[in-house]
């Protein structure tokens, strides 16, 4: 496929999403862009929240896992289950009863200023970290497959990149995101079926037995109890699954934002459920998909492995024009319905958690202030893509520093639940310092633990990190206990 045409397609979809940005942008102002004005159909929330929730690094990453994880991968979409759960029962009833904008405000009232600040610092490191590491990875993709050969820089494609996401954001925020994640979920998921179809149609797979020949392809194995010291281990990646859910999405302003513009709790706990659902098809959707790619790869000869499987085989193999044409609209989607609410919960929490612009100053000023705030954050995601590309070339790296960026929920996780779960107040100023220490303890652990004993923690070291955050907690507890119960 020609570069241009590639051009071409990324422009047309991108005036898709500036004409709804424009039809929903009507009369907006703070509380659409936070909010937007809690009217969302929970059931946009919930088909949009698929694609933002996956992002360009699944999309791309997942099906490469198969040939070396199988479908291991599962145990951790089975552990999502438990944590949404716990969100829908738990955490949504909390946020919607104290009438939440950011979900860390709820900190303040438990513990204090300090706590409420470091929650919020704490996401705002993750969240820029983590989505900055996903529009590398998914730029690095455009710019081999196209800008290159167009002669256009990878400082530029970024610059360009980052401006199309600011500009249907801009006025309307999470209202416009709500509906333009339901568009590109829906890219994304007709990308995976169109490469399905493709690559099931060469390999000789009638439709009716597609779900049979996943099934009994020896790659297709889903359950691991046999050593508990691998990180594949059954009950590791299943609690591990269940408190990522808990972390990155119920304690994520980014996820929760959307969950928040719902009419009501009920219509937010339909959208968790009905999300859970459709997340845990899609999941398995994509793993199957990883074992007809690898198949495919193995048949015709081809040297793709892991994050290379997909856009190899999409682009340079002989399926044809649609497949690629669908690949690069689902890899647009998927990484763009992530990053658009990225940088709209990045803007929100700044706002609202870090200068205080609903208590402080009067509506004309807090619209102002929301926007000036809105381009700082997505230029300080172009220069930390450009300083990923440009200044910390080993990619091993910047996986590393995006996998310490995880480590950052912890602290979150340590801190809800023992808001949750103890009726203690704490000695807030000792806050931040418990927060810093228990990641860095975490990071330890697990790397003397894989190094010394051969024992893989996996996903398993957030709820490590938790427990030593829920630990230091207790240990610089005030000697009288909070009298309210948040449950």
């Amino acid at each position: 496929m020609q570069p241009i045409y590639i051009l071409l397609l990324i422009a047309a979809y991108f005036g898709v999403l500036l004409l709804i940005s424009y039809l929903t942008g009507k009369n907006s102002g703070n509380d659409a862009f936070f909010k937007a004005n809690r009217q969302s159909p929970w059931y946009l929330v919930a088909f949009g929240m698929i694609g933002a929730s996956l992002s360009g690094v699944t999309f791309i990453s997942v099906p490469g896992w198969v040939e070396a994880s199988k479908f291991s991968y599962m145990q951790v979409v089975l552990g999502y289950i438990l944590g949404y759960l716990v969100i829908g029962t738990v955490l949504l009833p909390l946020y919607y009863r104290l009438n939440l904008t950011s979900i860390y405000t709820y900190l303040e009232e438990r513990f204090g200023y300090y706590s409420y600040k470091t929650g919020a610092s704490f996401f705002l490191i993750s969240r820029i970290i983590g989505a900055s590491f996903r529009l590398f990875l998914v730029a690095n993709v455009l710019q081999s497959i196209m800008f290159d050969a167009l002669g256009i820089p990878f400082w530029v494609t970024v610059i360009i990149t980052i401006l199309l996401i600011w500009l249907y954001t801009f006025k309307s925020g999470i209202k416009t995101i709500v509906w333009t994640d339901t568009l590109q979920t829906l890219f994304m998921l007709i990308a995976v079926g169109v490469a399905i179809f493709y690559i099931s149609s060469d390999l000789g797979i009638n439709t009716s037995n597609l779900l049979t020949y996943v099934l009994d392809s020896d790659l297709s194995k889903t359950f691991f109890f046999e050593d508990p010291k691998s990180g594949d281990y059954f009950w590791k990646q299943f609690f591990s699954g269940a408190f990522i859910a808990i972390v990155m999405t119920g304690l994520d302003q980014d996820m929760m934002q959307k969950n928040l513009t719902c009419r009501s709790l009920k219509d937010a706990q339909k959208n968790m459920f009905w999300f859970t659902l459709v997340l845990t098809v899609v999941n398995f959707i994509f793993l199957g998909l990883g074992i007809l790619l690898t198949e495919y790869a193995s048949r015709h000869g081809m040297d793709a492995h892991k994050d290379q499987l997909f856009s190899t085989i999409a682009t340079q193999s002989n399926l044809g024009i649609g497949i690629a044409v669908f690949f690069i609209l689902g890899l647009i989607a998927a990484a763009y319905s992530s990053a658009d609410s990225a940088l709209t919960s990045l803007t929100t929490s700044f706002s609202i958690d870090i200068l205080n612009i609903e208590k402080k100053y009067p509506i004309d000023k807090q619209v102002y202030i929301r926007k000036i705030t809105h381009i700082a954050f997505s230029i300080i995601l172009i220069l930390v893509i450009i300083i990923f590309k440009y200044l910390i070339k080993d990619t091993s790296v910047i996986s590393k520093l995006f996998k310490f960026a995880g480590y950052t929920y912890g602290p979150l996780l340590g801190l809800y639940a023992f808001g949750l779960f103890t009726k203690w107040s704490v000695k807030d100023f000792l806050v931040p310092i418990i927060a810093i220490i228990s990641p860095i303890l975490a990071l330890c652990i697990d790397y003397y633990s894989s190094s010394i004993f051969n024992f893989e923690f996996g996903f398993f070291i957030l709820i490590v990190n938790g427990f030593i955050t829920f630990l230091g907690l207790t240990l610089i507890r005030k000697s009288s206990i909070h009298l309210e119960s948040d449950l």
